[in-house]
């Protein structure tokens, strides 16, 4: 029993060591260091794709139609294209990226996330395609006084 129990444990630290080896993350702040500094969202999808021409279709997006809270605004949003990254940007804080996700084939591509807008504006959310289109949604949305500003 007691060389079971060895073995079963043995492969058990071998497949923790083994699975982080397999686990890769894309820095786009390094590689596109341009998407993080642009102030307007259509210079930093320029920044990110080389192009803003939008198909605005393919992205489901849904916030609030007024957030009573802008340092926590829920926003969901899935894709059903298959696609190389999607990325979220906004209108009202200095810089335009929020995030940028690069899923891949076994990715279900549904996320829920909170951002922090000061002031009322627009979430654009851009997929790449594997297709080479960019896929997109946009929503605008009002930030309730005493949200974000206290």
């Amino acid at each position: 029993m007691e060389r079971r129990q060895f073995l079963s444990m043995t492969l058990g630290a071998v497949a923790l060591v083994a699975v982080p080896a397999s686990v890769k993350a894309k820095d786009f702040r390094k590689s596109k260091p341009n998407v993080w500094t642009a102030h307007a969202v259509d210079d930093a999808i320029k920044a990110m794709y080389g192009s803003s021409a939008l198909t605005m279709e393919g992205v489901k997006l849904t916030a609030p139609d007024v957030a009573s809270n802008g340092g926590a605004i829920p926003v969901n949003f899935s894709v059903d294209k298959d696609v190389k990254t999607i990325a979220v940007f906004q209108d009202t804080n200095p810089e335009a990226a929020v995030v940028v996700v690069e899923p891949n084939k076994y990715s279900v591509n549904k996320y829920s996330i909170k951002i922090k807008m000061a002031k009322s504006g627009t979430i654009t959310i851009v997929a790449e395609g594997k297709d080479g289109k960019l896929y997109a949604a946009k929503k605008t949305l009002d930030v309730a006084l005493g949200g974000c500003e206290g």
